[in-house]
């Protein structure tokens, strides 16, 4: 899996697409690893072959939310 800086994914958008429909990117910030991009027919595929994965994804992004304490929409 490849990684770029948040920065470089910012002002390189277009590459960080080409990268993510080839293989998973992750993009770090301060050099941590804060979020993975992918092709949407991989997203697709591992939301597909997981139980109950959309659900569970919705949990998770909703449960990061309230860590943060970020207002959910």
């Amino acid at each position: 899996m490849q990684s770029m800086s948040a920065k470089d994914a910012k002002y390189g958008f277009g590459r960080l697409i080409d990268l993510a429909r080839s293989e998973p990117v992750t993009v770090e910030k301060h050099g941590r690893p804060v979020v993975v991009v992918m092709a949407v027919e991989e997203y697709e595929r591992l939301r597909e072959s997981a139980d109950g994965g959309a659900a569970s994804l919705k949990t998770s992004a909703e449960a990061a939310k309230r860590r943060r304490g970020t207002k959910q929409v």
